[in-house]
């Protein structure tokens, strides 16, 4: 009887170990959110594929090689590599998985590994879907980082019905980050670069965008340095007394400021908003913009930022810069107790065994995948209500109370809501976040306000 005993607990502990071992070597891929996810953070009906794409845009200026002698800097063709993600069909036998090579930032240990690996939910090559075109977006990585460092909202976004086109920024991508003086420079040229030559290629008849991207839809997505950019490919030119315009040497800032007669003739009619995630440049002493600059964009803009950021400064840049564009219809999403870190991917398990390499990644109170999720349910949002016209988006982003935590969702006693999402308010007394879960719409704030002037 002991031996039969043994040899069951023996079956069913080998039967659980191999139930572990074959969980924990299914990929987690990033842009598929949690149970806890609110409402319009889980993927979309389309399936996705992605292709890398090399661009070069002619002509720009090599501040890195600037000649104080000369006082001149010479030009070159400055190259992009580009990620795009896009509605895709998965033929028969295929898996819509393929994986993404980082390089690591931070200081790693010796021995330890300089790159990491992402599993992405797309399929490499896919051939895409044909008989609608969506809109276009363009996503912008930080200082440094990568066109993969967002992987967890640009695959999300393309199940959703969007093309999606990741920059690596030359000169501020991880492993390879030179001067600032050039991502100063190019990062809004970068943008508006790629957004307008999306658009040549997908005209071309044999190109495999032709017909599936409109890219007079576009809205671009910046992080950090990208949202330094967003901002200005928005409409909001430099301060030319800025402490920034002091950084780049030779005048060549000059055309990116407020009230240059080249800066108005660099924005593009199709950009029609912009998402500015902890938007860098604002903050004293680098003064990006002033009054005059910030008022330059008319288009709709998201905010997001965390209101413990300590590298663009919540207080002293990025929530001025949010009030202070004025002719903007715009909100400002905050997590409360969050630092600079709201942007991009979870950390992987390469970037845990050294701190610096992990706070790159991390956020100290906040958890990494909680922090992606409402990010994709607050873009998703946005951008359906501005890019495709989606009136049913704007309650998700008219919040009844500013601070989540002011949100009442009243029950009677006993009563459980399980996995249900609010529905906004309409019965008495309820004022909880529409798409979130009841008990978790927690330490967060949601600011809206409306433009000065009409577009």
């Amino acid at each position: 009887m002991l031996s039969r005993l043994l040899t069951v607990h023996l079956a069913v502990a080998a039967a659980f170990c191999s139930l572990c071992c074959a969980q924990s070597a299914s990929p987690r891929f990033y842009s598929v959110p949690g149970a806890d996810a609110p409402e319009l953070a889980r993927r979309g009906p389309h399936a996705v594929g992605v292709r890398t794409v090399q661009l070069v845009h002619p002509g720009q200026v090599d501040i890195l090689k600037f000649d104080r002698e000369s006082g001149k800097a010479p030009v070159y063709d400055r190259p992009l590599t580009v990620e795009i993600w896009y509605p895709a069909i998965i033929p028969a036998g295929q898996q819509e998985q393929t994986v993404y090579v980082s390089a690591l930032p931070g200081n790693t240990p010796a021995g330890a590994p300089k790159t990491f690996e992402i599993p992405g939910k797309a399929l490499r090559d896919a051939p895409p879907e044909k008989g609608q075109a969506y809109p276009l977006v363009v996503v912008s990585h930080g200082y440094p980082g990568s066109r993969t460092f967002l992987s967890y909202l640009t695959e999300n976004l393309a199940s959703k019905g969007y093309v999606v086109v990741a920059i690596d920024h030359t000169d501020s991508v991880f492993g390879a980050v030179r001067g600032f003086q050039s991502t100063l420079l190019n990062r809004s040229a970068d943008q508006l670069f790629t957004l307008q030559e999306i658009g040549k290629l997908a005209a071309a008849p044999d190109h495999f965008l032709h017909g599936v991207v409109d890219a007079s839809r576009a809205a671009i997505v910046g992080y950090s340095m990208g949202g330094y950019g967003a901002l200005a490919s928005g409409g909001a030119g430099y301060s030319a007394s800025s402490g920034i315009a002091k950084m780049v040497p030779g005048g060549y800032y000059t055309r990116w400021t407020a009230g240059s007669a080249e800066f108005a003739g660099l924005r593009h009619d199709n950009l029609k908003a912009i998402v500015a995630i902890a938007p860098w440049g604002a903050q004293p002493p680098q003064n990006a913009w002033d009054k005059t600059g910030l008022a330059g964009i008319r288009i709709p803009s998201l905010f997001i930022d965390g209101d413990q950021d300590d590298v663009s400064d919540y207080a002293a840049g990025v929530k001025p810069a949010f009030e202070g564009t004025v002719n903007s219809d715009r909100w400002l999403l905050v997590y409360e107790n969050a630092r600079h870190n709201v942007g991009g991917n979870p950390p992987p398990a390469e970037a845990l065994a050294e701190f610096s390499t992990q706070e790159s990644f991390d956020e100290p109170v906040w958890r990494k995948d909680r922090i992606a999720a409402i990010n994709q349910h607050f873009i998703t949002a946005f951008l359906d209500l501005q890019l495709k016209g989606d009136q049913s988006r704007r309650s998700y982003l008219d919040v009844p109370v500013v601070r989540s935590n002011d949100g009442a969702w009243p029950v009677a006693r006993g009563e459980r809501t399980g996995g249900s999402y609010s529905p906004g308010p309409g019965k008495e007394g309820h004022t909880y976040w529409k798409g979130f879960q009841r008990r978790w719409a927690l330490g967060l704030q949601l600011h809206h306000l409306a433009p000065a002037a009409k577009p």
